[in-house]
């Protein structure tokens, strides 16, 4: 089974290359939507991120303003944070890849914003990055509800230079132009994976 990691930066448009990938029967597993859930009432990371910043847990979840408001106060926090929901991440994707494994699929794609942030390039087979110009990513994002220049400047801080992701990549998905041209390239890399699979380099 191959495991893809899927990754771009925010705006790029990796959400949506996901949905393509999924719609094309690939099993995703989607990192940000495992945090959003340990986050939510009963979540796993609740308790041990509000022992840690008991600021940002209201009404027995973790407030994702809240905490991106501590954080922006407070930036060595971000490594405090990282030990509690990275392993919480990791153990649900544990679970995910037994699950595709059992159900015999011959690929399965990693949803991961912080793939290289966080050295999942070692844990996966192939890695497929999104982008798009930066005229384009910075549109898109400061279009989004309670975005400014000055928030998304924090968060391209933290994460790997576009340009660095692209060299990295095994495959790229330019999705500047439009979501019919993304999906053409989608199902052009997964019959180029399946190709690979088929005829294995001696």
């Amino acid at each position: 089974m191959i495991a893809i990691g899927l990754t771009g930066s925010i705006g790029m448009g990796k959400s949506t290359t996901a949905a393509l990938f999924a719609q094309q029967g690939v099993p995703v597993f989607d990192a940000d939507a495992a945090v959003a859930a340990m986050y939510a009432p009963g979540g796993e990371a609740v308790k041990p991120v509000g022992a840690m910043f008991p600021d940002v847990v209201r009404d027995g979840r973790v407030d994702r303003e809240a905490l991106s408001a501590h954080l922006k106060e407070s930036p060595a926090d971000f490594a405090r944070l990282e030990a509690i929901v990275h392993p919480l991440v990791a153990a649900r994707r544990a679970g995910f890849l037994e699950q595709a494994r059992k159900d015999g699929a011959w690929c399965v794609l990693f949803d991961i914003p912080l793939l290289f942030e966080t050295g999942m390039e070692d844990h996966v087979d192939v890695i497929v990055v999104v982008s798009a110009p930066e005229d384009i990513q910075r549109t898109r994002v400061l279009a989004r509800d309670g975005m400014h220049a000055e928030k998304l400047d924090m968060i391209l801080a933290r994460q790997t230079p576009d340009g660095e992701k692209r060299q990295r990549a095994d495959f790229i998905i330019d999705t500047s132009k439009g979501v019919d041209d993304a999906r053409h390239q989608v199902r052009a890399v997964l019959d180029a994976l399946r190709k690979s699979s088929q005829n294995p380099r001696p």
